[in-house]
C-alpha cells in the first residue's frame, strides 16, 4: 500500500480535497439558485403579459391541500364529474369574495347537471376556512399557496410591491416568490381538458356566474 511520508503534502492533499469539495457544493447551490432566477425571469412582471393554457388542453396534475389540511388528488377529483375550475387570488380580496358568493348561489343548479365546483387561491388551509365559514359556502376550496399551480396553467405573475407584507401571512409563508394568480376560470372535461374559459388580467373584473 502506497503510503505518504511526507505530512505536509498530506496536509497539502487534504486541504486541496476540502477546497475541491466546498467548490462543487458551492457549485450545485449556484446552479441550483440559477435555475431559480431563471425560473422566476419566466413569470410575467404584468398580468397583462401570462401565457395561459388554452382551450383544447389538457392541465396538469397536482396535490393540492383543503381547508382541513387534506391532500387533494386534482387528476382523481376532475374524473369523477365535470368542473368548474376557478382561480382567485385569496379571501382577503373583496373581488374574490362576491366571486366566490356568486359561486355559491349557482351551485344548487350546478349539482342539478352534475357539474361540479372547485376554487383555488393562494390562501393557506386555515384561511380557506375563514372563507367558507364566513361566507357559507359548500363548495371545494383548494389552496396553491405556493402558486405552483397558478404557474403550470401559465396565469401567475409577480405581485405588486404592496403585497409583499401580506402574501407570507395569508399563504401560510408558502408564497415565498410573492407570486399571484390572474382570476379565471376553467370549464374542464372528466379527462381534463379544457373546454371554455375565461381569464382576465383586470382582477376586478370577474365572470358573471349567471353565464356559466
Amino acid at each position: 500500500m502506497f503510503k505518504i511520508k511526507n505530512y505536509s503534502l498530506l496536509l497539502l492533499i487534504t486541504l486541496l480535497l476540502l477546497q475541491t469539495f466546498r467548490g462543487n457544493a458551492q457549485m450545485k447551490k449556484m446552479d441550483k439558485m440559477e435555475m431559480k432566477e431563471r425560473k422566476m425571469s419566466n413569470i410575467p412582471q404584468s398580468p397583462e403579459d401570462i401565457s395561459p393554457l388554452l382551450i383544447g388542453e389538457k392541465i396538469p396534475d397536482a396535490s393540492l391541500k383543503d381547508n382541513e389540511g387534506n391532500a387533494k388528488d386534482l387528476s382523481e377529483l376532475i374524473q369523477k364529474q365535470p368542473t368548474i375550475l376557478v382561480f382567485y387570488r385569496g379571501g382577503w380580496c373583496p373581488y374574490c369574495t362576491l366571486q366566490l358568493s356568486g359561486l355559491q348561489e349557482i351551485k344548487p343548479w350546478l349539482d342539478s347537471m352534475h357539474i361540479q365546483l372547485v376554487a383555488v387561491s393562494t390562501d393557506s388551509p386555515d384561511n380557506l376556512s375563514k372563507s367558507m365559514m364566513k361566507q357559507k359556502l359548500d363548495y371545494t376550496l383548494l389552496s396553491d399557496a405556493d402558486t405552483k399551480l397558478a404557474q403550470q396553467f401559465g396565469i401567475a405573475y409577480h405581485a405588486p410591491k404592496n403585497y409583499e407584507k401580506m402574501l407570507p401571512t395569508t399563504t401560510g409563508g408558502m408564497d415565498t416568490d410573492l407570486l399571484l394568480p390572474v382570476p379565471s376560470v376553467f370549464v374542464l372535461d372528466k379527462k381534463g381538458m379544457i373546454l371554455f374559459e375565461y381569464i382576465n388580467p383586470d382582477f376586478k373584473q370577474r365572470m358573471d356566474p349567471q353565464l356559466l
